[in-house]
Formats: structure tokens, sequence, C-alpha cells
């Protein structure tokens, strides 16, 4: 197990876009936790330069605490398989990509690290490399044998989370079962009482169809399958309400009752939270045998070098992640 004092593994994302600037910009800033950068140390430099940032960098040393001093990183250093310029994907790249999380996943599986902040991936990229990959969420739950996972996401005041995740629109009717859905709750309220320090969290849980169905006049998946679920664990004591309409669950009077919306599919709770947190939001990942957090954006290729870029999400990424440390160790 690790230890509150263990370091956050910061993984720097795709090359080509604003991680290695969000990891670079972090040098110049105090922090209470250690980090420790996973990158190749010639892209952060070279990427400082072009920031025009002063930048030194330190080898991890595990076991030991080190401390970040002003203007340097630890970094444990992986190298790109080719050379990289801001902006410009390189499929070439992919592997590296994939290295820098089954490294953090290793080192926060054995204790060495306190938990995983990962900046954002190209999804695309990887997957022109002839590596099939949905995203950071599935490629944890696969590197760690985690049966199911839940994507949450965290900002604006409201903590919103999927049942279903990077799937066409056209396949979630049918991806949403009694069993999933029964998995998905329980993961929910272990770990917003385990990282959260919510004991009964109260649990609302939108409809998938307009109107939560209307009845069965609009589909009849909340009548057959969600409803069914939410008495059952109703049942055991929590806190979960009816299939409400999503159009109308997120408003601030139905929001101050709960402590996390469940969402059926992507669309239908993230451009509500983004909206209210853009550039301020956090991905955590609950269900995994570790902590993992991310920002809430992608990779961001126009501004890659730019020095333009806004570094909100991934502090308050390190900052839960921190905090979900200091709970769990602690």
């Amino acid at each position: 197990m690790a230890s509150f004092f263990a370091p956050l593994a910061l993984t720097s994302g795709e090359p080509a876009g604003i991680g290695p600037d969000l990891c670079v910009q972090l040098a110049a800033m105090s922090h209470e936790f250690p980090l420790v950068v996973i990158a190749d140390k010639n892209l952060l430099l070279e990427r400082a330069a072009q920031l025009g940032l002063n930048l030194s960098l330190q080898d991890y040393l595990p076991g030991r605490a080190q401390v970040m001093l002003s203007g340097s990183l630890n970094v444990i250093h992986i190298p790109l398989a080719t050379s990289c310029h801001p902006g410009k994907l390189n499929a070439d790249n992919s592997k590296y990509v994939l290295a820098l999380l089954k490294r953090a996943v290793q080192g926060a599986l054995a204790g060495e690290f306190a938990g995983i902040v990962t900046a954002p991936v190209h999804k695309g990229v990887i997957n022109e490399a002839g590596i099939q990959f949905t995203g950071h969420t599935e490629f944890l739950a696969q590197q760690t044998n985690t049966q199911r996972v839940v994507m949450m996401l965290v900002g604006g005041g409201m903590r919103v989370a999927l049942v279903t995740t990077h799937i066409p629109l056209k396949e979630v009717a049918s991806a949403i079962t009694g069993q999933l859905l029964e998995e998905m709750l329980r993961i929910i309220q272990c770990d917003l009482s385990r990282y959260f320090g919510i004991p009964a969290p109260r649990i609302l849980v939108a409809g998938l169809n307009p109107h939560a169905g209307e009845g069965g006049h609009l589909g009849r998946e909340e009548i057959d399958i969600i409803i069914p679920v939410l008495n059952k664990l109703r049942a055991e004591g929590f806190n979960v309400s009816e299939p409400l309409p999503a159009d109308t669950l997120f408003t601030p009077g139905k929001l101050a009752l709960c402590d996390c919306v469940l969402s059926m599919y992507h669309d239908q709770g993230l451009p509500v939270l983004k909206h209210a947190s853009f550039g301020q939001g956090v991905n955590v990942t609950l269900g995994l045998p570790v902590i993992r957090t991310s920002v809430d954006h992608g990779t961001a290729l126009d501004l890659a070098g730019s020095g333009k870029i806004n570094n909100g999400s991934m502090l308050e990424a390190i900052k839960i992640a921190r905090q979900m440390a200091q709970r769990e160790y602690t």
C-alpha cells in the first residue's frame, strides 16, 4: 500500500498536445504534495524552451521523498519513439503514450505512487497506430484487471457519473442492463464514501428517454430496467431517486439536494457540467484499485507550445487526487 507521502504520478499525455505544457508549467508553482512527471525529459526541456520557461529536471528516485524545487520537476524518463513537434500528431508515438500510462499504473499498484493524474491523450491517433483505444477510463480498467469502473466528472458544484461512456449513441439503450446499472451504483456508493467522505450519498438518476419514458409511451427502459434496480437498492438503504427527466434534473433546487447525478450516456450529463466548469472540471475514475484523476479537456493541438493555455483543470485534478489520497492513506 502507498503512503500519504508517496508522490502522485503525472502522465504527460499526447506529446504533440498541451500535456507537456501543463507539466512544464507546474515547475513554477508550489505544491503541498510530491509529484513525479512521467515523460520524455528532452520533450519537457524543448517545450519549456518554446514557452520561454527555465526548467531543470531531477531524476525520480523511488522510495525517497523528493521535494519539487522551484523551477524543477521530478521525472521518470520514458523516451519518445520519434521526434515531436507541437500540434503535429504522429502515430509512431502512440506506444510511447501508452507506456507512460503503464508505468504509472505499475507504480500505483505497487504502492510507489499515491495516485495517478493524467494529461490528455488523442484517441484518434492511437487508433491510427493500429491500437484499439477508447479512452483512459477503459484502458486503466484493462491494465488493473478491473471489471467495472465509473467515469465521474467533478466541477461547477456537481458530480456527474456515467452509466455508458465512449460508445455510439445508437448502442446506448442496448448497453444499459440491470446488472450494469446496479454495479455502477454500488461503485458510486462505495467510492463517494471512501474517497469523498460521503457515507450515504444522495444520487439523482437520469432517465434514458425524454420525460423519463413518459410512463412507457416514450420507451420502456425506465420501467423494465432502471426502476427495478433502483427499488432493489433503495430497499437496501441506498438514497437513489426515481428516473428523472434529464431536461429538468440539472436545476439548482434538485442539485442542492444531491451528492451525485448518474447520467445514462456521455452527452446527456457532461454538456451541463462542462458548461458550468470548463477549464476547472476534473475526471475521476471510480472503481479502480488506484486513485486516478484527469483534466476535463482534450489535447488542444492548436495551443501546444503557444503559452496560451489554462491549467486550471490540471491543478484541480492534482488537488482532488491529493484529497482522495489523504483520505485513503491517513
